[in-house]
């Protein structure tokens, strides 16, 4: 498994990030960034204790300004990225791990009105059920990408973000580790999604998506219910979609009731007539064109949107959460 190709897609499409270049020359040292940052840092009220601390071990990070470069999307169609993404092994190991967990899956469920099996398929195109959380300290990272100054104010802001969390949560700078954008954890959340979503998933007190893995998927299951999520619906259906479908029909943009979509001709992937209910308002995808996959998406999939707003993340996600629902496990 290709697992630089499926982090650069997550994340790039998370921030939509142009390749980054080098830092201007009348942006001046990285030292002289940072003795600015402080000041911020101390004007947003992050205690002066915990700033003196993390300033102390700020590096620039250079490897993290180049590593957005590759569009994988660009290179793949769904037919060759999803056997990459959720391969066989990884679909077994998503169903003995929603076995494994389900009775604490089933209660988060519960609790935050999201299905276990779409918790397990994010945790597992996250960060491949915690195996892969990255190892760049996340600060510098944050703090190298400001001044690299192509997205400064949103990187300042994730930075600021990270410099709460190790203020509120006691995180030692070097655990407060990430990918080389600053994804953080199980949940590969960035900074301030951190302080938005993170759950104490165990009630022991501690919000840790690192080590954890109730906090991860409590942390997940929040963050869809936050977004809209609805237990009573699912994410959509691949479908067949006539050729002679007016393409500017096709994208999230666009709601019509099942009926509107069957009058157009689109039909369940097996030929047969969509459901008969006008109580949904759905959209038709074609994230590879007339020739790719096509798909009916119902709102928990523009809730999924929210996490990243790529359809091969959002179709891989719920492509895995396909096959831990079928065959039922025992």
């Amino acid at each position: 498994m290709n697992w630089k190709l499926l982090h650069s897609v997550i994340v790039g499409a998370i921030m939509s990030l142009p390749a980054m270049a080098q830092p201007q020359a009348d942006r001046g040292s990285f030292g002289d960034y940072l003795d600015n940052l402080k000041k911020e840092s101390l004007a947003a009220g992050i205690p002066k204790t915990t700033v003196e601390s993390a300033f102390a071990q700020l590096k620039l990070f250079k490897k993290a300004i180049a590593s957005d470069k590759s569009q994988p999307e660009s290179q793949h169609t769904l037919e060759t990225y999803l056997p990459r993404v959720v391969p066989e092994w990884k679909v077994e190991q998503a169903r003995s791990l929603f076995k494994q967990h389900r009775e604490e899956l089933t209660a988060i469920g519960e609790k935050y009105g999201v299905q276990p099996r779409f918790i397990v398929a994010l945790w597992g195109v996250e960060s491949n059920f915690g195996a892969l959380m990255g190892s760049y300290p996340v600060l510098s990272v944050t703090a190298s990408l400001a001044y690299e100054g192509r997205r400064e104010a949103f990187f300042k802001k994730e930075f600021l973000a990270a410099l709460k969390i190790m203020a509120q949560e006691n995180i030692p700078f070097e655990e407060l580790k990430g990918s080389w954008a600053g994804a953080m954890g199980q949940t590969q959340f960035m900074p301030t999604s951190y302080l938005a979503y993170a759950q104490d998933g165990d009630g022991d007190g501690k919000k840790d998506i690192w080590s954890n893995p109730s906090d991860a998927f409590a942390s997940a299951a929040y963050f869809l219910q936050q977004a809209g999520w609805q237990a009573s619906e699912t994410w959509g259906r691949q479908v067949q979609v006539p050729s002679s479908l007016d393409m500017s029909l096709v994208g999230l943009e666009t709601k019509k009731p099942f009926s509107a979509w069957q009058a157009l001709g689109v039909r369940r992937y097996d030929g047969k007539d969509l459901p008969n209910r006008d109580d949904m308002q759905v959209s038709v995808l074609m994230p590879d064109g007339q020739r790719g996959r096509k798909y009916l998406v119902y709102d928990n999939y523009r809730a999924l949107m929210n996490w990243n707003r790529s359809d091969y993340f959002g179709i891989s996600v719920t492509y895995l959460s396909e096959r831990i629902k079928y065959p039922a496990i025992d």
